[in-house]
């Protein structure tokens, strides 16, 4: 699966990362902006998604329509439309139709992370956890590996980065590791080999 490449046509990246604590999620959608202010990337939907303990999840998404703001605003707008072609019975109208319209609309378009999506999300992700989801384009990933690094035991559920790029936010994430030390073979071990 990979997200669709219709923003401005550049290609995108889809980025899920879990977080134990809801505050340390908060903290990151804020480092995303940061991150975007400072022209490392650009974010174009941004979705928080809460799974409790007991398996419900809450999802907050930033862009999506919903139906209802959707009708909300197309009935505004093909009402104001009929009621200067037709007064105010071309209101009446025009509202009905525009907000059948906007609902229908909302159905159709996704302006951000696509519902598919955010259903594997709520599917995958483990419970007790809240996970930002972003939809990006223009990564620099340098500078969200060095972002990475302040957020030690988060963990990377998707990103459809390349290999090595990922591998570096996931080691990001994990932290410095310490130095495992290697035990020395004793020369008896080693002399015994044919």
């Amino acid at each position: 699966m990979h997200p669709r490449n219709n923003i401005d046509d550049k290609p995108q990246t889809l980025v899920g990362v879990s977080f134990g604590d809801p505050f340390r999620a908060q903290e990151f959608m804020t480092a995303a902006t940061r991150l975007a202010a400072n022209k490392s990337l650009q974010v174009h939907d941004a979705v928080l998604l809460t799974k409790t303990d007991d398996g419900h999840t809450r999802v907050v998404e930033t862009m999506d329509p919903t139906p209802g703001r959707a009708a909300m605003s197309g009935a505004v707008w093909t009402g104001l439309l009929g009621l200067l072609l037709a007064g105010p019975v071309g209101w009446i109208a025009g509202g009905v139709i525009g907000a059948g319209a906007g609902a229908a609309a909302a159905k159709v378009v996704d302006l951000g992370v696509p519902d598919d999506w955010v259903q594997w999300f709520r599917d995958a992700v483990r419970p007790g956890t809240t996970t930002v989801v972003l939809l990006l384009t223009d990564v620099k990933v340098d500078a969200l590996v060095e972002e990475a690094k302040r957020f030690v035991g988060a963990e990377l559920i998707y990103a459809n980065l390349d290999a090595t790029s990922f591998d570096r936010v996931v080691a990001a994430f994990a932290g410095p590791q310490p130095d495992v030390p290697i035990e020395p073979v004793e020369a008896a071990e080693t002399a015994e080999q044919p």
